[in-house]
């Protein structure tokens, strides 16, 4: 038995929808027009025959009893089938409702970001089978939209407002979560918060924003941010989030970190000792759960083993009540170990015990900024083998009770995303599976060849270390770069290290150390040119959709990379000529870095394109801007050895045909070339 859906379906809500409800609908509406070309039909009450009817479940409806569950049953109405989508609550219905858009009128969880209009149909058969949602492997799933500043960046209002955050959430319910961090410090009056509960999710909060309340500072600008001196202060602002927010389905990270996302003790040195700061974490943690408690029924509460606490943990400093969830958190880099921290990489394990009681969860990063070789703008560096076997290990241990992903600025990173979504929805994944079907839902006039780049992307990026997870993102390019140009322009000398690169390049001198990073990203080129060519070659018999999908979507992130390392090849060039004191081949190097440099940037503004004009340009983490800014301060500064006071004399040396040398006059040959038309011209008679 077949059911037809057309442009004369008729659609019923429940009376009085909540506002998860309207907001489900709008988007359902949405999706039935961009199908059929024109308006869907509701229903005016419940005794208007309809087609398809959005409900709340009865017993005989046997729909799972498990919260945010759906059901799909076909109903005889006489000569009629009627589609019942029910559900015991609100989420649950909004998953129905999406899970109707998905599964039947064709609409990809990641249209929007994507750029994946739903296919134009006259009708839509669907066998008339009854259905019933799975239940998560995990309960609470969603996203932290952290380190956003695309999203704050992409139009001029700030904070975002709810142009901006509608598709990200609803992007998340699509993809099953029901949770979120709706970004990073955001203005306590923006819609973020707000709009997040309107549309059914749950909220929780940055583990530097316990029970998000103020930060201490700005609430008492002038007061020591000392628990132990102002426990009064704190409190007032813990009672004040719980009083705002204990209507609202919250899960409540209860944490004490100090201002500024730091151990609380950089600022109250006193506690000097793992014993002393584990007692002060587990005595804050009691009292916010028991302050929670005393204003919420059967409050949902967590506590995020981040950095330090994770280690005090470990160490038996911290008590933690087993009721309470424990969130461990993998290294900013995909593997379940402790982050580096600076030039320190313990690699501590960050999953739970055998011993460990009680609910765990865990943090995972798609997308990272650590100012040292993290992703921001570019995907995941590692392999999504690497994913799978890491978030699996840790359900496998029982930390399956909460997923938190850094889901950054979405676009960049929808591949990862939809991994981690199959991920929290069946506890396992088939990467192989997942990628050929991530690609046909992404490029309909593509082939095979587009998963193996996606495969390929990984095997391209930097090993900078001996770990499977030591593989370089974007940063990698840029923070290590500007950190070596200043190290050279405040001549802090050649033997002396730069401390900041310990981390990649271990105990040797500076020289070595800009050698170190300049090979690298050398020896990585022809790898980024053979699959950039590949792409190249794909692109050609693209439809146009596809094809801009394509660029976007992967070769944006394979020309950062090339342009990245051609940059920094080049600025370990441009050391090497100005070490043999050859300052003028030192400063086309330098200029040639800039204008490698200049490529990212070039293809951040191509990607600028349609809905996505200006969305790049808050690119204040990776800051490829930074990067050419600070390699043209660098050429000329060289240029000032040996050119300056007049800027002629490389011309006159180099450039000026012998005949000239000795007879011109300077008042018809004293213009000093630009910068760049120098560079071009002795790159040229440089051969370089």
């Amino acid at each position: 038995m077949t059911f037809i859906i057309d442009s004369n379906s008729v659609y019923q809500l429940p009376l009085n929808p909540s506002s998860p409800i309207r907001h489900a609908w709008r988007m359902v509406k949405r999706d039935h027009e961009q199908i059929f070309g024109q308006s869907s039909i509701v229903a005016g009450g419940d005794a208007e025959p309809a087609d398809v009817i959005f409900r709340y479940t009865v017993p005989e409806d046997r729909c799972p009893d498990i919260p945010e569950s759906y059901c799909f049953r076909f109903v005889k109405d006489g000569a009629r089938t009627v589609l019942h989508i029910a559900a015991p609550d609100d989420l649950g219905l909004v998953y129905g409702m999406l899970a109707f858009s998905e599964r039947h009128l064709g609409v990809d969880p990641f249209w929007f970001w994507a750029d994946i209009p739903p296919e134009r149909r006259i009708h839509i058969e669907i066998s008339a089978v009854d259905y019933d949602s799975p239940e998560p492997c995990v309960r609470f799933r969603g996203w932290f939209v952290n380190d956003e500043v695309c999203l704050i960046g992409w139009k001029e209002q700030y904070p975002p407002t709810r142009d901006i955050w509608e598709p990200v959430f609803e992007a998340l319910l699509r993809c099953g979560g029901n949770m979120v961090i709706p970004g990073t410090d955001l203005p306590k009056q923006g819609i973020h918060a707000d709009l997040a509960e309107e549309m059914g999710l749950w909220v929780t909060h940055h583990h530097a924003e316990p029970l998000g309340a103020e930060m201490f500072l700005r609430a008492y600008p002038g007061q020591k941010a000392s628990y132990q001196e102002n426990p009064e202060l704190f409190e007032a602002l813990w009672e004040e989030a719980i009083e705002k927010q204990k209507d609202r389905n919250i899960v409540w990270v209860l944490s004490f970190r100090g201002q500024g996302d730091q151990p609380f003790w950089a600022q109250d040195p006193a506690f000097d000792t793992p014993e002393k700061r584990g007692a002060m974490i587990s005595r804050v943690v009691i009292r916010q759960y028991e302050m929670v408690r005393s204003k919420v029924a059967d409050p949902k509460c967590c506590v995020a083993f981040y950095g330090e606490i994770a280690e005090l943990y470990k160490a038996g400093h911290i008590q933690i009540p087993d009721e309470i969830i424990k969130i461990w958190a993998d290294n900013g880099y995909g593997k379940m170990v402790s982050r580096r921290n600076g030039n320190e990489n313990l690699r501590i394990p960050s999953l739970p015990g055998l011993a460990d009681k009680g609910k765990h969860g865990i943090y995972y990063h798609v997308t990272f900024h650590d100012l040292q070789a993290s992703n921001h703008l570019t995907m995941f560096p590692a392999s999504a083998d690497l994913i799978k076997e890491e978030v699996e290990e840790a359900y496998r241990v029982g930390a399956n009770g909460y997923v938190l992903v850094n889901s950054g600025n979405i676009r960049p990173h929808i591949y990862t995303l939809s991994i981690l979504s199959e991920l929290w929805s069946s506890g396992k994944v088939d990467v192989e599976e997942h990628l050929h079907s991530f690609v046909r839902r992404m490029y309909p006039s593509g082939t095979l060849q587009i998963a193996d780049l996606y495969r390929d992307y990984a095997n391209h990026t930097i090993p900078y270390g001996p770990h499977i997870d030591d593989r370089a993102g974007d940063e990698f390019y840029h923070h290590p770069a500007r950190k070596i140009v200043g190290h050279w322009l405040q001549g802090l000398g050649e033997h002396k290290p730069l401390e900041r690169l310990l981390w990649a390049t271990g105990e040797v001198d500076f020289s070595k150390q800009v050698e170190w990073f300049s090979k690298k990203c050398a020896d990585a080129i022809p790898g980024w040119v053979e699959l950039n060519e590949r792409i190249e070659s794909l692109l050609l018999g693209f439809a146009e959709e596809d094809r801009l999908r394509l660029k976007d979507h992967l070769q944006l992130h394979v020309e950062l990379h090339l342009s990245g390392c051609e940059g920094f090849d080049r600025l370990g060039k441009a050391y090497a000529a100005y070490r043999e004191g050859n300052h003028p081949l030192a400063f086309v190097y330098a200029s040639q870095a800039m204008w490698k440099y200049e490529k990212g940037l070039a293809v951040l503004r191509a990607a600028e394109h349609g809905k996505w004009a200006h969305f790049f340009n808050a690119d204040w983490l990776t800051n490829i801007s930074s990067t050419v800014q600070n390699m043209d301060t660098l050429r000329r500064w060289l240029r000032m050895h040996g050119d300056s006071p007049d800027f002629f004399l490389w011309y006159k040396e180099f450039l000026m045909p012998e005949t000239e040398k000795y007879i011109y006059l300077e008042n018809t040959h004293r213009n000093p070339l630009s910068d760049d038309e120098l560079a071009s011209r002795l790159a040229m008679r440089f051969e370089v």
